[in-house]
């Protein structure tokens, strides 16, 4: 086998595009608006549909990967390389887990679900600072900055260094 299952390739990118719309929304848009904007509203209610649509094509993806073949994993030529590209999948899918986790958590604690789903016309707090898992979904997004990075630059590596043509399998 030298490809991913069909389905891991189309959430694999489908899910880059929403991580990518959700952290900058989060970076970018929600974390320089004011809770008394108006608009923030419309920005919370886009990050958290985003954020629970990439949570439930994670649980698509891990089922998916769990009963699918996959292709070996790739070599470097480096243990400590091969054995990182290893790990990294299972990373990615804790990280990403932990921040739809302590996203929906962030929603729950400051009352988010009804502002923002239900329209309950109530305001937004005045801030988030008193939302301890508001703290844990900035952290983790920032961790996964960081996985993407390194993913990139993995990938990057493979292609234009090693020229295993490893962007073929995905």
């Amino acid at each position: 086998m030298k490809r991913y299952h069909p389905i891991l390739v189309v959430i694999h990118w489908v899910m880059l595009v929403l991580i990518v719309m959700a952290w900058t929304s989060g970076q970018f848009v929600l974390e320089h608006t004011p809770n008394s904007d108006p608009g923030k509203i419309d920005a919370l209610r886009m990050h958290m549909i985003v954020g629970l649509i990439a949570g439930a094509l994670l649980i698509l993806r891990l089922i998916t990967k769990l009963r699918s073949e996959q292709p070996p994993h790739a070599k470097t030529g480096s243990a400590l390389f091969d054995k990182a590209g290893v790990w990294a999948p299972w990373a990615f899918y804790v990280v990403i887990l932990l921040i739809v986790a302590s996203g929906m958590g962030t929603a729950v604690f400051a009352g988010l679900i009804e502002i923002v789903f239900q329209g309950s016309g109530a305001p937004l707090p005045a801030n988030f600072d008193d939302v301890p898992p508001l703290g844990a979904h900035e952290f983790v997004a920032a961790i996964l900055f960081l996985l993407v990075i390194g993913h990139v630059a993995a990938a990057l590596y493979h292609q234009y260094w090693l020229k295993d043509g490893l962007f073929s399998r995905m």
